[in-house]
C-alpha cells in the first residue's frame, strides 16, 4: 500500500512543479510521477527529508516540490537554454 501512496505523492509533486514551471501540457501523468520522485531525491539529498523517507509532513512535501522544481529548471535550461 506504501508504493501507491508513494506514487500518488509523487505524482501530485510533479503536477506541482509542472505547473509552476509552466510545463504542465508537455508532461504526462507517467512522466509527472518521474518527475515527482526523482525532485523528491534531490530535495532530500538538498535540505534533507523528503517523502523518500517514508514520513509524509507538510515540510517533507515542501522540500520534495522544490527539488522537483529544481529539477525542471535544471531540464529547462539543458533542453532550451533558459530556466523560463
Amino acid at each position: 500500500m506504501s508504493l501507491i501512496v508513494w506514487l500518488v505523492i509523487g505524482g501530485v509533486i510533479g503536477w506541482l512543479a509542472s505547473i509552476v514551471m509552466r510545463t504542465d501540457a508537455q508532461q504526462g501523468i507517467f512522466l509527472n510521477i518521474i518527475v515527482g520522485i526523482v525532485g523528491a531525491f534531490i530535495g532530500g539529498l538538498l535540505f534533507g527529508g523528503n517523502i523518500n523517507s517514508g514520513v509524509i509532513t507538510p515540510t517533507t512535501f515542501l522540500v520534495s516540490l522544490v527539488g522537483a522544481i529544481i529539477l525542471l529548471a535544471i531540464v529547462n535550461l539543458v533542453r532550451r537554454g533558459a530556466v523560463r
